[in-house]
């Protein structure tokens, strides 16, 4: 059995997930990139692989430490990906984004996919039956939404996302949490109309740490996977090899 370790470096957390053969086995949040903290897991699980995607500017030497010990991929616009990218710049395109495309194409191949991202920002990503990556949209997420409220208003509070909440808010908080969480369920379930009106008979998947917030929320039908850019993280890492 070979254990394969998937590092996901976004704008709020650092994590790894930890895959034997294609099975996720757990998730691990890290404090930092420090090579001790890197040892710690090659000791521990003793991988053959690894990849990483990465938004942030990360140690170089942390790359150096998986080369070293497992045949390492890190993830980008040059990678060797199971779609291809015909919009422009793709250098621009975030790994992430990548990495749940590789996900969706993975999961349902030879389907029309809309991949979505619940992170720092809301990702809208479409993937045609011919596996081309068409592009999508991007929007502010959930505790953008909280943070910017806060920030740039004199009274209103900073407030903790709840999934208990009425649709009438009754004092500032549950306005909030009433405004920004059906805000969004009803933005995403537009979007995803938006696209039925074009294209027709695709999947949609949803992701990211957020997700739970809003399933309960949306009516359109779609296949929630919390790890869904793990999955597709260890597909271009298969891919790769």
């Amino acid at each position: 059995m070979q254990t394969t370790l998937c590092f996901d470096f976004g704008n709020t957390r650092l994590k790894c997930a930890v895959f034997e053969d294609r099975d996720f086995k757990e998730e691990k949040v890290l404090n930092n990139t420090d090579d001790t903290t890197i040892q710690q897991l090659i000791d521990q699980y003793h991988p053959a692989r690894s990849i990483l995607s990465s938004v942030i500017n990360h140690p170089p030497e942390m790359e150096a430490l998986l080369a070293k010990h497992t045949h390492f991929h890190k993830l980008g616009h040059t990678s060797k990906l199971p779609l291809t990218t015909p919009v422009g710049k793709p250098e621009t395109i975030g790994a992430d984004r990548l990495a749940i495309c590789a996900a969706a194409v993975d999961l349902f191949p030879h389907k029309h996919n809309l991949a979505i991202g619940l992170g720092t920002c809301i990702t809208y990503n479409y993937i045609n039956n011919a596996h081309e990556f068409l592009g999508g949209s991007i929007s502010p997420g959930m505790n953008m939404r909280f943070r910017a409220m806060h920030e740039q208003t004199a009274l209103l509070p900073l407030v903790q996302a709840d999934s208990v909440f009425p649709l009438i808010g009754y004092d500032t908080k549950t306005n909030l949490l009433s405004g920004v969480i059906l805000g969004m369920a009803k933005e995403i379930d537009g979007i995803i109309e938006a696209y039925a009106s074009k294209y027709k008979n695709f999947n949609v998947l949803l992701t990211g740490g957020d997700m739970g917030f809003f399933v309960p929320h949306l009516k359109n039908r779609i296949f929630a996977d919390p790890h869904l850019l793990y999955k597709g993280l260890y597909a271009i890492s298969e891919y790769n090899q």
